[in-house]
């Protein structure tokens, strides 16, 4: 945004819409204005604002930039009709009225230059008249002998049926673009209306997906999101037909009362066959697709919150920092592929087992089997290994066993984790991990990046496509750029939220922090290896084409542990660094003290308001510079739970009904969650079973990466399926 004239009305609609105040939304929209990123002013202007979050910052600027669009479209609207000298104070006063452009295009339609329609032949044909005869709605006249004047062979009008048959094209036109007709007729189909499916060919559906679709209904305002996006897909595949059933006599009859002005006239059951022709033909298809659309935009919009909040939670699933790790690609003929990478990511050693079939050949020695153990006890002695990461991929769950036996009988104190390995493969394919392992194969990259996922999710899935992380629902279904935009803008504020070391981070890493961009991001890493590591912030101002602006969004969020400049390594803006030192004074501490008890019990005994009349600064950005006193290296993903480490198997043939586990939760969607209870098949706890008490959705209760105490609901061995319950057994 570059104006700063912001429309009253709009931003006083929008704190409503919000529920926040008209002048927050005003302080938004200003440093929106003045290219401040949504991460910065909700971390650094709190004050400005009233501490809004990022995601009511987004609401703002995103609702705001609709409103602009709604409004012009009127005021578009309105010139364009007053253009034809139709324009009424009513009319003005309805489409100034509209919250939906929708509502905008309704009240436009009668006016709307077309193309050529079965009406606007009637037009040119001359056949006006006689519609507007037939809506006067006579008594006694002869409706034939009327018509058959209009017969005009030049004009290729050579019946009186032809007349007719233009005229009522006309109504039927007239009818279709009533706009109080349209919207009482989308009412009904919203209120009463049912989705309808039928099978259209059973061959396409193989695996029958779609079975329950193949003759199917459900009233529109009650169906959910993932079955609407179900539907389409199976419309899309020519397994289904989909439509919408609604009440027509309903309908009918209330076009009927608006358009029939005396029902004892000689035109009215032409003017009804009109009625009749525009409903079927041009306003019920028109609605149909319109309901539809919208259903599919909702329906879109809840996936992509869900893919968007499962994506969140799963970038910030803590890291398992300083850990020896092995890493194993799990595969049959292929092989094992194994990395082991030690505390800062880098790897040390690799390697590829077969522990999945016995072989013996003319020029291979020994048993497979027999060798991949030994292999594997051999590395993980030798390199001290902590913790083994698993990918969850084919040949997780035999992986897992062989694992499991090596630990067993090596009796040393290591564990192992099922890794979840979405889009490792599109990873180490990219061009990204050719440069980083340009001597590897895709396999052995792959390897790495599992074990750098337990070490550190959020620095390893950066370096992923987001839509390939795989924690959503029907992602591929969805209007790509707005899954785009709202996974870009997780992973952003994700980022900034944790915070980044500069002298580690990669540029996949520093290209999502504020200010940054591909290209600063890769001069600070280019700045990095010429000069060596970063020894305090300002150093940051030197680093090519990172000027003035982009240095302030960005440097709050670039951490340097362990630079000469100890406020460095905190989240407190170097703005605020002259506050910081003379609240260190009045508290009878200095730099050296942060982080240690004795500065902690000086807070907690500090008057925090005498020191906002010190420095002048406000409750929120007071607390926050207290909070990084206390924990200067605070990483907000120690808030959430540690990974579950196992070290036996469990196969689905252990499982009694009844019996408790502990899972991760691996993804969450509309109907439930999936979770990971080192069973080779994950389990589903579907939404019933979730709470004893009413539960609207599944985020309610659970999120990705939460460690839960489940039970077995139902085991099918048949179809190797297990359905798990969240709420006890009495």
């Amino acid at each position: 945004m570059s104006e700063l004239n912001f429309n009253k009305d709009l931003i006083i609609s929008i704190a409503k819409d919000l529920n926040i105040k008209v002048s927050q939304v005003e302080k938004v929209l200003e440093l929106l204005s003045e290219n401040n990123t949504v991460p910065f002013i909700a971390r650094y202007r709190k004050e400005i604002t009233g501490a809004l979050d990022e995601e009511q910052i987004r609401a703002i600027s995103k609702e705001y930039e609709y409103q602009q669009n709604l409004l012009k479209r009127k005021e578009d609207v309105i010139r364009l009709i007053e253009e034809k000298g139709k324009l009424t104070l009513e009319l003005k006063n309805k489409i100034l009225a509209c919250d939906k452009l929708s509502d905008i295009e309704d009240l436009y339609r009668p006016y709307k230059e077309k193309k050529k329609t079965r009406a606007t032949d009637a037009v040119r044909k001359g056949l006006e008249p006689l519609a507007t005869f037939l809506l006067s709605f006579p008594k006694d006249e002869d409706v034939l002998t009327v018509a058959e004047s209009y017969i005009n062979e030049e004009k290729g009008v050579k019946t009186a049926a032809e007349a007719l048959q233009g005229a009522q094209d006309i109504i039927a036109e007239m009818v279709s673009d009533d706009a109080d007709i349209r919207k009482f007729i989308k009412s009904v189909f919203v209120k009463e209306g049912q989705l309808t499916t039928k099978v259209k060919d059973e061959s396409l559906d193989e695996r029958k997906v779609y079975e329950m679709y193949y003759d199917y209904h459900e009233p529109i305002n009650k169906i959910v999101s993932h079955r609407i996006l179900a539907v389409n897909r199976g419309e899309n595949e020519k397994i289904i037909r989909v439509s919408i059933v609604e009440p027509k006599e309903k309908i009918l009859n209330f076009i009927y009362s608006k358009m029939v002005k005396d029902e004892q006239s000689a035109t009215t059951s032409n003017v009804i066959l009109a009625c009749d022709d525009g409903y079927k033909r041009l306003i019920k298809p028109s609605i149909e697709r319109e309901i539809r659309s919208e259903l599919k935009e909702s329906a879109e919009e809840q996936a992509i919150n869900i893919f968007s909040e499962n994506l969140r939670n799963l970038l910030l699933q803590p890291p398992m920092k300083g850990k020896m790790v092995l890493g194993v690609d799990p595969a049959y003929r292929t092989g094992c592929k194994y990395s082991v990478v030690d505390e800062t990511g880098k790897m040390l050693t690799k390697g590829v087992v077969y522990p999945h079939e016995k072989y013996k050949g003319e020029n291979i020695q020994g048993d497979r089997v027999e060798r991949a153990i030994e292999t594997i006890s051999k590395v993980i002695i030798d390199y001290k290994i902590e913790i083994v990461a698993i990918g969850n991929g084919t040949a997780s769950r035999e992986t897992e066993e062989f694992i499991a036996n090596v630990l067993g009988n090596l009796k040393r104190d290591v564990s192992y984790i099922i890794v979840s390995e979405a889009g490792a493969s599109v990873y180490s394919a990219s061009e990204l991990a050719r440069k980083e392992f340009p001597e590897l194969n895709v396999e052995e990259r792959s390897a790495i990046s599992i074990a750098r996922r337990l070490q550190d999710p959020l620095s390893e899935l950066v370096k992923i496509d987001p839509k390939s992380i795989g924690v959503g629902q029907y992602q591929h279904d969805v209007t790509q750029n707005k899954l785009n935009e709202s996974l870009n803008f997780v992973v952003e504020t994700t980022v900034n939220r944790v915070g980044v070391n500069v002298n580690t981070a990669s540029l996949e890493l520093l290209k999502y922090v504020s200010g940054c961009n591909a290209t600063v991001a890769k001069n600070i890493v280019s700045y990095r290896d010429e000069f060596g590591k970063f020894k305090n912030r300002k150093q940051l101002t030197k680093v090519p084409r990172f000027g003035a602006k982009s240095y302030e969004q960005a440097v709050g969020f670039l951490r340097i542990i362990d630079g000469n400049q100890p406020l460095d390594k905190s989240g407190i803006h170097p703005e605020n660094y002259e506050n910081a030192l003379l609240i260190l004074k009045h508290l009878q501490c200095d730099l050296n003290d942060l982080g240690t008890s004795k500065l902690s019990e000086a807070i907690n005994q500090v008057d925090r308001v005498q020191l906002m009349h010190i420095t002048n600064l406000g409750e929120h950005t007071l607390n926050d510079i207290l909070d990084a006193f206390i924990a200067p290296n605070r990483d907000p993903r120690d808030e959430f739970a540690k990974p579950l480490l196992r070290k036996g198997v469990v196969k689905l043939e252990d499982l009694q009904v009844g019996m408790e586990l502990q899972g991760t939760v691996r993804n969450v969607v509309d109907f439930g969650a999936f979770i990971d209870c080192g069973v080779k098949e994950g389990g589903l706890v579907h939404l019933s079973k979730m709470s004893k008490g009413y539960v609207k959705h599944p985020m309610d209760i659970v999120n990705v990466g939460d460690i839960v105490t489940v039970y077995v609901e139902n085991i099918d061995l048949l179809r190797r399926r297990l359905a798990l319950s969240m709420i006890k057994r009495d």
